[in-house]
Order: structure tokens, then C-alpha cells, then sequence
């Protein structure tokens, strides 16, 4: 059976790289084609990704690089196309939530090519998400679906898709988290940065209601320079929030708040795993938390994984600097945290799930 991986943004990496390491043991079951889009191309967005997951190098690169919504998502179709009847997989797998995702699935239903969705049935019911159109659209013709959690499994018989395309697998960004967590934990991270375990906050935003609005991002900014006069705070800054950043032309006070370069993800890891507490807007990283029970404040009106706050160590806040600080003041009064259950399937062993459905068909 012909699979065709797909990756474009850093968040698809560590997804499909436990599913191909899985499909690898069984080669006489499965052959893999492993295509990058170009959709993230930065070495620390991108490429590092293929060298600490151990990722094999892609068998097509498409080389998209940035644009707009609509022009990525059609440039991404348009390089696509030929490469999939050149290939003609037996299956597309995508993953995750962003313009690939969905750009190859469309080009996979025109085709009539077999979709499995990795991470389906999330909802944020947040419209103005481009993401979240990406993911009701991919799921809507995927033809197989692979949920992370019970309430994406409910979202999608909510939404009409027939039981029999569903299976609750578990969270495969786990799965990765896992394996490299020993490799981070050797890394000389914190001692490079001079941190101290849980001694300070870490950062990352990048969604564009975070990072589009100027007075927005300001008082993000002048939030994160106040809660560092408590505690360092380290913020790995995305590019495209970079530039945000400098348009500002802000002039911080002298504060222990560090914006440095994005870090690759065996040191994120490291940090993330050693920080009093995690700021962010990122999807997998709520997820990546409460696995580790590290309590996060999601700066977002909502979330697309509400399992991170009911069973996990998530919570939202506003992003507006008196809320962003007054959560942090409210995380140090809680003397002795302790996180709640990891959700179900959250083991290390989703890919082998999916493994074992594809292997079936």
C-alpha cells in the first residue's frame, strides 16, 4: 500500500513523524512518499524538524514558501496535483489544521484519492479561524478520520460523518513528546539561556488576532515585560511576529523579558518542560502541557481543544496586559499544583493505532 505523507508547517513534523517511524517497521505492508510543501521553510520552522525527529528527507519538495491564505492554499493545489498522479498513492495522509492540510486534500478529492485525517474532529466554533475552516473542510471529504480525543470523535458524529470513518486514536504529538523527551532532557538548554528550573515563564504567540493588531501586540509585549520583573521571561519569537514586533518600534524597560531566536524542537521541549509557566496561542502546545503538567495560559477567547482545560493544565485568559498579568499573579499564589488526569489515549502509542487501522484496510 502506497502512503503519501504530507508536511508543511512546523506543526504537522512531529504529527507524522512517529506515523511513518511506525509504518517503517512494516515494509512489506507499506511504502511511504514523504512530500513538504515549503509552507514553513525557516531552518528552525522547518528543516531542524528533520533532523531531531529523525525524519527521513522528503521524496517532494513543492516549495510554496509564503502568501496569502488564498494564494498559499492554491499554490500548494496547483504544485500538488501533478505530483500525486505522478505518485497516484493508494492514501493521502495529512494532518493538523493548516493551508496544506487542506490544500491537499481538496486536490485529493478532485482526484478521487483516499483522504486520512490525523487530529480530526477539533473545534474551536471560532469561524474567523482560518484554521478552523481548514479543519471542517478537511474532515468533511477525509474519508478516514483519526481523533485525538472523545470530544472531536462527538464533534464529527455531530457534523454527519458516519462512525465507521472514525477512530479514536490518542494524541500523536504525544507519541513524539515521548521518544525525545530524554534527548531534550540532555540538552544543555537552560544553562546556554542562564534559567533556572522553574524559575521562569515562557512564550510563544503567533496567531494573527495576537499578532495583527497593533495595540494588541503591545500590550502583550508590555504584559510580558511587567510579569519579567517578577521572573525571567523568555519569549522564542515566530518571524512573522518578529517583524510585528519591530513595526512597533516599542522601547521596553529594563526588564529580564528576552525575545531570541525560534527554537527547534528538541529545546523547546526543554523548555517547556522546565518553566513555571507557558504563555502561548498555540494548539499543540495546550496539548504538549498537560502532558507534562505545566500549567499554560492560553492567550485566546477559546480553544479547539477543550480537553486541556477540563483535564488538563490549560487555561484561557484575554490577551490585554491586565489579564495576561493577573493570571500570572494567580498561577504563583497556587502553592502546590497539581495537574489534573492525562486524557485518555495520551500514551506514546497513537501511531501505532493508526498503524494498525491502516494496516486493515
Amino acid at each position: 500500500m502506497k502512503i503519501m505523507h504530507i508536511v508543511g508547517a512546523r506543526p504537522n513534523f512531529p504529527k507524522v513523524a512517529p506515523i511513518m517511524a511506525e509504518m517503517a517497521k512494516r515494509p512489506d505492508r507499506f511504502h511511504q512518499v514523504l512530500v513538504h510543501t515549503g509552507q514553513h521553510y525557516d531552518y528552525n520552522m522547518s528543516q531542524v524538524f528533520f533532523e531531531h525527529l529523525d525524519m527521513p528527507a522528503p521524496d517532494e519538495y513543492l516549495n510554496v514558501g509564503s502568501g496569502s491564505h488564498a494564494a498559499q492554499t492554491a499554490m500548494v493545489m496547483t504544485a500538488f496535483e501533478p505530483v500525486v498522479l505522478n505518485h497516484r498513492p493508494n492514501w493521502v495522509l495529512v494532518a493538523g489544521d493548516v493551508n496544506s492540510t487542506l490544500a491537499c486534500a481538496l486536490v485529493c478529492a478532485k482526484l478521487h484519492v483516499p483522504v486520512a485525517h490525523v487530529e480530526a474532529g477539533l473545534r474551536s466554533r471560532d469561524r474567523t479561524m482560518p484554521e478552523e475552516i481548514n479543519r471542517v473542510v478537511t474532515d468533511q471529504i477525509a474519508d478516514l478520520l483519526f481523533t485525538p480525543s472523545k470530544d472531536g470523535t462527538e464533534n464529527l458524529i455531530r457534523e454527519g460523518i458516519g462512525p465507521n470513518s472514525i477512530h479514536h486514536v490518542g494524541n500523536v504529538m504525544i507519541d513524539t513528546l515521548v521518544k525525545m523527551l530524554p534527548k531534550a532532557l540532555q540538552r544543555s538548554t537552560l544553562d546556554d539561556l542562564g534559567l533556572e528550573q522553574r524559575k521562569y515563564v515562557l512564550v510563544t504567540l503567533h496567531r494573527p488576532s495576537n499578532t495583527d493588531d497593533a495595540n494588541v501586540l503591545r500590550g502583550i509585549i508590555e504584559a510580558m515585560a511587567e510579569i519579567s520583573r517578577t521572573m525571567p521571561v523568555v519569549f522564542p519569537v515566530h518571524p512573522r511576529t518578529c517583524s510585528r514586533i519591530r513595526d512597533l518600534n516599542m522601547e521596553l524597560p529594563n526588564t529580564t523579558l528576552r525575545l531570541i531566536e525560534p527554537l527547534g524542537y528538541l529545546d523547546f521541549l526543554t523548555m517547556m518542560n522546565s518553566a513555571a509557566l507557558v504563555v502561548t496561542d498555540s494548539g499543540g502546545v495546550q496539548e504538549e502541557t498537560t502532558f507534562l503538567g505545566v500549567p499554560c495560559l492560553t492567550a485566546r477567547p477559546n480553544t479547539e481543544r477543550p480537553i486541556t482545560i477540563s483535564e488538563g493544565t490549560n487555561q484561557l485568559v484575554d490577551s490585554r496586559y491586565e489579564d495576561l498579568v493577573e493570571a500570572f499573579n494567580e498561577s504563583l499564589d497556587q502553592e502546590h499544583f497539581t495537574p489534573r488526569r492525562r486524557p485518555e489515549l495520551w500514551d506514546g502509542q497513537a501511531a501505532r493505532r493508526i498503524t494498525d487501522v491502516m494496516r486493515d484496510l
